[in-house]
């Protein structure tokens, strides 16, 4: 078997990747760098036509690009089943192109999908999540078809870097401590 979310065993201890945007990528980046199991989490875009895209040109919103997180991780100590459910619980996916005071197509809910197999796991986690809210999901589905470019250096780890800053105090702490208590991630990585 050669799936994106088959064992590491059966991949040979190989260590699988992801690419979600569900809003600010340094929201995505903080919680998914709590969940166990993620190897790395790189900030970046995607889904967009624009050749090595800049923070600035992206914020436009005209590019096409969505600010994403890639994720790796150890699919034998998380299965992609869960990360996805991680995703659609650490976000608002019934909200179109917007995650509180983000707004425009670059913070759009959005699963780049790598094989069949991801495409499959995605629309059942979407399918699946849909459940736990009133309003449509509005989460696209799309094939990781384009280029993922990471964020420039200053953005990685945003939160790490720069835990007093506003955005992080006022947005990310409030998102994780909510994650937190919820058991979604874990308080430490």
């Amino acid at each position: 078997m050669n799936s994106a979310f088959s064992t590491a065993a059966e991949q040979g201890g190989k260590i699988q990747t992801f690419v979600v945007g569900g809003g600010c990528f340094w929201c995505t980046e903080a919680v998914f760098e709590r969940v166990p199991g993620v190897k790395s989490v790189v900030s970046g875009y995607s889904g967009g036509d624009v050749p090595n895209p800049t923070y600035e040109q992206v914020c436009t919103g005209e590019t096409g690009y969505a600010e994403v997180s890639k994720l790796e991780f150890d699919p034998a100590v998380v299965s992609a089943d869960k990360l996805l459910e991680v995703f659609f619980e650490a976000h608002d996916p019934t909200t179109l192109n917007r995650q509180g005071m983000d707004e425009g197509t670059q913070y759009r809910s959005v699963i780049f999908y790598a094989d069949e197999a991801q495409h499959e796991a995605a629309i059942r986690a979407k399918k699946t999540a849909q459940k736990n809210y009133a309003d449509p999901i509005v989460t696209q589905i799309e094939p990781l078809k384009k280029k993922f470019y990471p964020a420039e250096n200053y953005l990685q780890d945003y939160f790490k870097n720069y835990p007093n800053a506003n955005y992080c105090q006022s947005v990310i702490c409030p998102k994780l401590s909510k994650l937190e208590r919820r058991g979604v991630i874990s308080s430490e990585k």
